[in-house]
């Protein structure tokens, strides 16, 4: 008997996390992110409270986008993905960033780590920070 375990992906993590307008964003970090979940990026580490404060400010600047997943790996419990993000801010300005990510699941199959590089695209300059703003 075979049994599919679930396993998140990027995708459907920022699609919970920030474009499914009405789910609340606990439920979203608990669907996705194990309870020791740690993030980096762009070189600073973010606990699972400190990440859930950066969502939670996102939701404010952040009323619509899309991702884009252009190449995605995944190897026991390692995960890596390159994806483009997409967002509509609430001044009606856009941002387009372009996300490298390496992480690893947790035995439940939600995100325990992730460690993320990102590259402005398209924005202004204070968009430069948006990934890891609070």
């Amino acid at each position: 008997m075979t049994t599919t375990a679930f396993r998140t992906d990027i995708a459907a993590a920022m699609t919970d996390l920030l474009l499914t307008p009405g789910l609340a964003l606990a439920e979203a970090v608990d669907r996705h992110f194990a309870p020791d979940y740690r993030q980096r990026t762009d070189g600073s580490w973010a606990d699972r409270a400190e990440f859930t404060a950066h969502i939670a400010h996102l939701r404010t600047v952040v009323t619509g986008g899309t991702i884009q997943v252009l190449d995605e790996l995944v190897q026991g419990d390692r995960y890596a993905d390159r994806h483009i993000v997409e967002a509509t801010k609430t001044d009606g300005s856009t941002v387009r960033m372009e996300v490298y990510v390496f992480a690893e699941f947790a035995p439940d199959g939600r995100f325990r780590r992730i460690e993320e590089t990102t590259l402005l695209l398209a924005g202004s300059d204070d968009d430069r920070n948006l990934g890891s703003a609070r």
